[in-house]
């Protein structure tokens, strides 16, 4: 299956997590391209929509390979594997994870504003990504809404690598995908739309559901 955008995707996803409307969940997406994914499935629910900030740590090199991530409430996750593998130092990588720092703050300021997170604490928390590919950010995301006292994690994908699943599945009270393909390749590949979600989106998609806070 091919999802024609991130809005179609986002529908999948409601219809297999009706079963939540009863427990008031939070849907909270990752910035940027979860975020429209996770609109759709707040609409559906009648839920409160917020983001939840995570940065993914690439390998200086090939940024797209995760070889840790961070997240708001000081969350830090490295993965030893990658980092042995492309023998990137401790000074190389605390200098990427620096620089990903300052643009979690960024985003945390640009997205929110002078609005207040939504508490998660003894809540229900659908946690929404576009897409998984090393696992890494979903990881990373998994472990601030514990941080943050969240009662119960649902992860909740449209698509995902089933060599990721099992992994994933050890994160979170529930775990929810459309797909899941022994090749995933890249998450865009799942897409026939998968132009890139603006900031100015993502602050957009917030306002939208703020009379739900």
């Amino acid at each position: 299956m091919v999802f024609t955008d991130r809005v179609d995707a986002g529908n999948q996803l409601a219809a297999l997590l009706e079963h939540l409307r009863s427990e008031r969940p939070v849907v909270v997406g990752l910035p940027r391209g979860g975020v429209p994914v996770a609109a759709q499935i707040a609409d559906a629910l009648d839920a409160q929509l917020d983001v939840i900030l995570v940065r993914k740590i690439g390998v200086p090199s090939q940024r797209e390979l995760a070889m840790g991530a961070i997240g708001e409430g000081g969350v830090r996750i490295v993965n030893d594997d990658v980092l042995r593998a492309t023998g990137v130092s401790t000074e190389e990588y605390e200098a990427v994870e620096y620089s990903e720092r300052i643009e979690l703050e960024r985003r945390a300021a640009k997205y929110r504003g002078d609005r207040t997170r939504v508490a998660l604490d003894g809540r229900t928390i659908v946690i929404v990504d576009d897409g998984i590919a090393t696992g890494s950010t979903a990881r990373a995301a998994c472990a601030v809404a514990r941080e943050l006292h969240a009662q119960r994690v649902v992860l909740a994908v449209p698509v995902a690598p089933a060599t990721e699943v099992t992994a994933l599945r050890d994160l979170a009270d529930e775990v929810v995908f459309v797909e899941t393909p022994d090749y995933m390749g890249a998450v865009g590949q799942w897409y026939r739309n998968f132009a890139a979600t603006s900031d100015a989106a993502v602050v957009a998609l917030l306002r939208e559901h703020e009379h739900l806070r």
